[in-house]
């Protein structure tokens, strides 16, 4: 005698399939980001709670490294050097920016050709990005130096490398170089991806570009400029590869960052425990200037 099995009977059933299969899709990406990112990260905050020199982790010291470092005045000399740097080199990328995309945005002749043209500068690699500015603004016969800096009189006989009034300008001139494609072909994405509607509804109305541009295009385009201006902000505070390539935080202390600083507490002086310290204070600010800007942008911009 046979007894009929229902069909499906020892199979899983199809919403606790549904309900696991996204966290299985994605489970390799997490385990990544666990190993890569968050282990270092946890490891970092112990550490810093610990006397670490010479490569050797031995005693507890609580809170001492913190103490240590917010008493430095080289680490405050750091925060300010990261900090003026992003206070001019962000608003200027953003400005530049937006008017090349706006440019870009009017069906110009070439805009097939410009585009590409534009974004070799951010794709260019920061150590060769580093390498061409060392030799364009080298003292004396450097391009730049040459025919612009000593021909006016600005600086004589020696790089704006060496310069501590100039040197953080200098690398300002550079970020903005490398970056404002960046945003320019963002920005630009963002204009394309606009509804038309609107703007023919506006200039229907009698509307002029002035007041396209601030009462529609700018609002509709606040969520993208929002976080394209957030990553900026990160990135540009946060850089390392072309400071160190061109100055490596000098002349003196004029161009060290925090992340300069983090670089030779470590490989430098061997105080891995107050770079980890650095490293979870920076952490810190960042964590709460993105909470305090996503929640202006909300609730006053109207972005998120």
């Amino acid at each position: 005698m046979t007894v009929a099995v229902p069909q499906g009977a020892f199979a899983p059933s199809a919403p606790r399939a549904r309900f696991w299969y996204p966290y299985a899709l994605i489970a390799p990406a997490m385990i990544v980001l666990v190993v890569v990112s968050l282990v270092p990260f946890v490891y970092a905050v112990y550490l810093s709670f610990h006397e670490a020199r010479f490569g050797r982790v031995t005693d507890f010291v609580g809170l001492a490294n913190y103490a240590s470092l917010l008493s430095d005045a080289r680490f405050w000399n750091a925060l300010g050097v990261a900090g003026l740097f992003v206070l001019i080199a962000v608003p200027i990328e953003f400005m530049l920016g937006l008017a090349g995309a706006l440019v870009l945005n009017q069906k110009i002749r070439g805009r097939n050709l410009f585009v590409p043209l534009l974004f070799v500068p951010t794709m260019m690699a920061p150590i060769v990005v580093g390498l061409v500015w060392k030799i364009m603004l080298a003292g004396s016969w450097g391009l730049v130096s040459y025919n612009v800096i000593e021909r006016f009189g600005l600086l004589r006989d020696t790089s704006v490398f060496a310069s501590p009034d100039l040197a953080l300008y200098a690398l300002i001139v550079i970020d903005v170089w490398q970056w404002t494609p960046f945003m320019m072909l963002a920005f630009f994405s963002g204009l394309q991806g606009l509804p038309l509607n609107p703007f023919r509804a506006a200039a229907v109305d009698g509307a002029s570009p002035i007041q396209i541009l601030f009462l529609l295009t700018l609002p509709m385009m606040t969520p993208l400029l929002a976080v394209i201006v957030l990553l900026r902000v990160i990135d540009a505070f946060k850089v390392f590869d072309s400071f160190f390539i061109l100055t490596g935080g000098g002349p003196g202390r004029a161009t060290e960052t925090p992340s300069i600083l983090a670089y030779k507490m470590t490989f430098e002086f061997w105080n891995i425990g107050q770079a980890s310290a650095l490293a979870v204070l920076v952490w810190i600010a960042f964590f709460v200037f993105c909470n305090l800007f996503y929640q202006i942008a909300k609730n006053r911009l109207r972005a998120f």
